[in-house]
């Protein structure tokens, strides 16, 4: 079984700049568009919420990788986490979509929000690396809220605490009996992973030492398709 990683649920990386503070104002903007839309149905925010998530992480990873390409360079193991990271938020949005299944109208707010997003935020990448890793970073910390806010709704019985999706006990290695609360933890973890690592790209582009604790991830599968 997964161990749950101990972490700090309260990191905040307190703004420095001007970048910092767009960054920042860019994400609570979002924050209030989530949270006027969705209420407290913490099952279909995840879904949208997810699919976005899962669009930074492949866009640094080809950026980065173009970049070492055209300057022959190492890419100091960005790549690699990039595209993890990436296909984690991805993970997440499977393991959802079995808990909420979304209506027609979210699948077709998906489609819209995902292309906007994905343009706006390649050409942010384009033109500021460190300020896109501050972005993630702010989402991933907003994400800790989120989850935490949803187990509140599970524990005190406002949302059903279901059975875990298959697809989740395979990728994070629950045991047969996991519930959604189960897998709200390992997600949650995983978010104030991906939470440290931005930050710590962003400061490393601003020149500025690297977080001194990155939180830890939980137990992944290695191999993530699940036979059917």
């Amino acid at each position: 079984m997964t161990e749950i990683p101990l972490f700090d649920l309260n990191v905040h990386h307190a703004p420095r700049d001007l970048r910092d503070r767009v960054a920042l104002g860019f994400t609570k903007m979002l924050r209030f568009c989530a949270d006027t839309f969705f209420a407290k149905r913490y099952g279909h925010r995840a879904i949208v919420l997810e699919t976005v998530a899962a669009v930074p992480g492949m866009v640094g990873a080809t950026v980065n990788h173009l970049k070492c390409l055209r300057r022959m360079c190492d890419d100091k193991g960005w790549i690699r986490t990039l595209m993890e990271e990436a296909e984690n938020e991805r993970m997440h949005l499977m393991t959802f979509i079995e808990v909420a299944k979304p209506t027609l109208f979210e699948r077709l707010v998906i489609l819209a929000v995902q292309w906007v997003f994905y343009l706006a935020f390649f050409a942010l990448y384009l033109v500021s690396a460190r300020t896109a890793h501050r972005v993630v970073g702010y989402f991933e910390e907003e994400a800790v809220i989120s989850y935490t806010l949803y187990l509140k709704e599970i524990d005190e019985g406002r949302s059903a605490n279901v059975a875990a999706p298959a697809i989740a006990r395979h990728y994070w290695k629950l045991p047969e009996g996991a519930t959604l609360r189960d897998v709200v933890l390992v997600v949650r973890a995983d978010e104030a992973h991906h939470r440290d690592v931005n930050h710590g790209f962003a400061n490393e582009l601003a020149g500025l030492a690297p977080a001194e604790t990155v939180a830890p991830y939980p137990e992944h599968a290695e191999q993530i398709r699940l036979a059917a």
